[in-house]
C-alpha cells in the first residue's frame, strides 16, 4: 500500500482478558496505537485502571498525542477524565452525538475536542470510519499500513458487518487486521458464522475478537481463522510487520 506506515505496534491496555503480568481485567477496552504521525489512546477502559496499566507497561501518559473515543458507554470512556488529569494536552476525537456535559467536562480538563459526524483523517495513514449506527452511534480507527489496514473497534454496535465495510473503503482495500469488541456475547452460532464468513469474503487476514465478542464467538473466530486469530488482552503487543 503506497504511502502507508511500516512500523505500527497496537498495545492493548485494557480488556476482559489478560495476556500481561499484573495487569487489572474489567469489562471494557483500551489500546495504544504507535508508529503514526501521532501516538492514539483508543478508548479509555471504564475506570483509572487504564492508567495502573499504562504505568506497569511502561506507556507514559504523556506520550499519548491523540484520544479516539468509540462510543458513550462507560466502559470505553470511563477513564478518560483520570487520563486528563495526568496529560490534558491532547486532542479527543468523539462523535458529535455525545452529550454538551459530556464535552464540557472534557474541555473543562483542558483538552480539545474534535466532534465527529462523517469519516476524517486523524494524521496521516489514520482515520475514523466516520459515526455508525442507528441506534447506538460509534466509530471505528483504520490505520492503513504497507500490509494492508488494521480496523480497530470497541464495541461495533453499528455491526462488525457495517464497520468493516466502512473500513475497507477508509483503508482503500482488504484488512490485514480486525480487532477489538465485536458485540457478539449473546448471538446465535448461525449469526457469528454468517459474520465470520463476510469478513472472510471482505479479505479480513487476521482477527482479534476482544472484549464484548464472547467465548462462542471467539472460540467460531479461531476454528475459522485459526493462527490467524490473536488472542487478546490487556497487555497485549501487536506488531503490523510480523503479521504479513
Amino acid at each position: 500500500m503506497e504511502g502507508a506506515m511500516d512500523n505500527l505496534t497496537i498495545t492493548v491496555i485494557y480488556d476482559n482478558q489478560c495476556c500481561g503480568e499484573g495487569l487489572e481485567v474489567g469489562w471494557g477496552f483500551s489500546a495504544v496505537v504507535s508508529g503514526a504521525e501521532k501516538t492514539i489512546l483508543f478508548d479509555t477502559g471504564r475506570d483509572a485502571s487504564v492508567l495502573d496499566n499504562m504505568q506497569k507497561i511502561s506507556i507514559e501518559p504523556g506520550s499519548i498525542d491523540v484520544i479516539v473515543l468509540s462510543h458513550i458507554h462507560a466502559d470505553h470512556t470511563g477513564g478518560l477524565e483520570s487520563f486528563l488529569e495526568k496529560n490534558s494536552q491532547v486532542v479527543v476525537y468523539l462523535p458529535q452525538v455525545f452529550p454538551a456535559e459530556f464535552k464540557k467536562r472534557v474541555v473543562g480538563h483542558g483538552a480539545q475536542t474534535v466532534e465527529l459526524k462523517g469519516p476524517v483523517e486523524i494524521c496521516e495513514n489514520v482515520h475514523s470510519t466516520g459515526v455508525l449506527g442507528r441506534w447506538m452511534k460509534e466509530q471505528g480507527l483504520v490505520i492503513r499500513t504497507e500490509a494492508g489496514a488494521v480496523l480497530i473497534t470497541g464495541c461495533a454496535h453499528p455491526g462488525a458487518k457495517t464497520m468493516v465495510d466502512a473500513a475497507r473503503t477508509c483503508g482503500g482495500g482488504d484488512l490485514l487486521l480486525v480487532m477489538g469488541g465485536f458485540h457478539l456475547e449473546w448471538s446465535t452460532r448461525r449469526k457469528i458464522e454468517k459474520l465470520v464468513s463476510h469478513f472472510k469474503k471482505s479479505g479480513v487476514r487476521h482477527v482479534g475478537p476482544a472484549h464484548c465478542t464472547g467465548d462462542k464467538a471467539r472460540a467460531l473466530f479461531e476454528q475459522h481463522f485459526g493462527r490467524a486469530c490473536i488472542k487478546i488482552g490487556a497487555g497485549k503487543v501487536i506488531v503490523a510487520e510480523n503479521l504479513r
